[in-house]
């Protein structure tokens, strides 16, 4: 199967814009580049499947950029001096700086088990002090921010573009900072006076720590430079946070933040409802793992398109799995078909099934760039690499297929690898596929492989003793508890029903 490379020139893409509400074709700062900023986690807990959708979708967004030609330079930060780390770790009578430490931890162990790169650059605001501190002393210079009380807050009426992310009327905006000293309803805190048992940081204002908006203003410019060409997050930072950072970030350099955003919409629960820790209904990656391949819970995270809400329900990841089961049942037909003619030849003969895997592959890597560069619709992409596996199937049930279809087999296979190549998906073998299906699913379905193995030797030793109605029964028995038995000429294999 040949390699596939990225082209040599970058391809151009069109992504939608939360800043004018439409979607444009991508202009770079610099020709070639793409310099992408994205939220990342506060760190006083173990990161959920909601969480995870964002993790997933801009590490493919990254990853295909870079498939595509682009130089990447990926920046997501880690918040570790916060009013949650700090209350977490008060109830828990551990230092602050600790306990984000140990989550910090955990996110790699289970973004690392998830299949996802780690970005170029992963900046924690408790090594960004001097950075967060100067841009704040450029804004009380420049008149967008005062001091109170220790505590400085940036004045939205300071800021006349105020609003223009997410469409908020400066007099109809509140900030979740209650502190006193504000002078108008929307200000929001950059800096907090010191408090008992908190971190804090001197400058010439006062000993504090800083509010949360202002952390990634001050990494995004340090890393990425004043302007940058993406920033991106979850739909549920439009405002306040996106919002704050556009204004303390303009009023401090005096130009545009971001040419693009970028928002992946939220995973819904059953009425609606976001997941969140505050709401006590979160599924975390970790269990998530335990029970599923992690490719199967990546594709889950990208079967929507990322700026639609993603349906949460107790079969999804079943349902994610199935399909998954599908895909590697297309690779595997295919890689054990043989064949000397050429894929035209054999699509002529055979026509049909034959001449649509033809048809299909011919023309599937053109398909998969188009959905792909037209606002990263993965949803699209994902519907092709479906239609040419049932496909892929269907032929295989031709009798010709396994003697003849090799050179189509060939075909679909090397499109396919291009749609591994753009999603991070399908990339074991299908017997690595099964023997993980096997390890995280049977003990959540309550089976064990011994009982299963032990089940299937006492068939085969009732048909090696021709005793049909027990090796029916057994298989009837092995049939209800979801395997599925394979006899072959070197004995009998099984998997899942998935």
């Amino acid at each position: 199967m040949e390699s596939q490379h990225a082209p040599k020139h970058p391809a151009p893409f069109n992504i939608y814009n939360t800043l004018s509400k439409a979607v444009e074709p991508f202009v770079p700062l610099n020709e070639g580049e793409v310099k992408l900023y994205v939220c990342g986690m506060t760190v006083y807990d173990h990161i959920h499947i909601g969480h995870g959708r964002a993790m997933v979708v801009f590490d493919a967004f990254a990853r295909y950029l870079r498939h595509r030609g682009w130089e990447v330079t990926f920046v997501r930060n880690f918040t570790d001096v916060d009013d949650k780390i700090i209350k977490r770790a008060g109830e828990n009578n551990e230092p602050p700086m600790a306990l984000a430490e140990r989550f910090i931890k955990s996110f790699h162990r289970d973004t690392d088990a998830l299949g996802l790169s780690r970005p170029e650059l992963e900046p924690r605001v408790s090594t960004s002090m001097p950075a967060i501190i100067e841009m704040i002393g450029k804004l009380i210079s420049r008149g967008n921010a005062y001091v109170s009380d220790g505590s400085v807050w940036f004045s939205v009426k300071s800021f006349d573009d105020y609003g223009k992310l997410s469409r908020q009327r400066v007099d109809e905006a509140l900030s979740a900072d209650e502190e006193s000293g504000k002078r108008h309803p929307a200000d929001f805190a950059l800096w907090k006076a010191a408090k008992p048992n908190e971190p804090t940081w001197a400058t010439p204002w006062g000993e504090g720590r800083p509010g949360w908006h202002i952390e990634c203003s001050a990494m995004a410019c340090e890393h990425l430079g004043e302007e940058i060409d993406i920033h991106g997050g979850g739909l549920d930072l439009v405002f306040p946070h996106h919002e704050n950072e556009i204004a303390q970030s303009e009023a401090a350099t005096c130009k545009p933040f971001a040419r693009y955003w970028m928002h992946n919409g939220l995973l819904t629960m059953k009425g609606g409802q976001k997941m969140g820790k505050s709401l006590g209904n979160v599924i975390n990656i970790h269990e998530a793992l335990d029970q599923f391949p992690a490719e199967a819970i990546r594709l889950y995270l990208l079967q929507h398109h990322y700026r639609t809400a993603l349906p949460w329900s107790d079969q999804a990841l079943i349902e994610s799995l199935a399909m998954l089961a599908r895909l590697y049942e297309a690779k595997e037909v295919a890689s054990q078909m043989k064949g000397q003619e050429s894929g035209a030849q054999v699509a002529q003969s055979l026509g049909g099934d034959a001449q649509t895997v033809y048809e299909l592959s011919q023309q599937f890597s053109d398909k998969l760039y188009a959905c792909l560069d037209d606002d990263f619709n993965t949803a699209n992409a994902l519907a092709l690499a479906f239609e040419l596996a049932r496909a892929i199937n269907r032929f295989s049930a031709h009798k010709k297929a396994k003697k003849r279809g090799g050179p189509l087999a060939e075909m679909a296979l090397n499109a396919l690898a291009h749609f591994s190549a753009a999603l991070n998906l399908l990339g074991n073998s299908g017997e690595a596929f099964q023997a993980e299906v096997k390890e995280k699913r049977l003990s959540a379905m309550g089976l064990s492989a011994e009982h299963i193995e032990s089940l299937i030797d006492q068939r085969a030793n009732a048909r090696a003793a021709k005793e049909w109605e027990r090796s029916d029964e057994l298989r009837g028995q092995l049939d209800q508890m979801g395997i599925v038995v394979m006899d072959t000429a070197d004995g009998a294999h099984w998997r899942l029903r998935l």
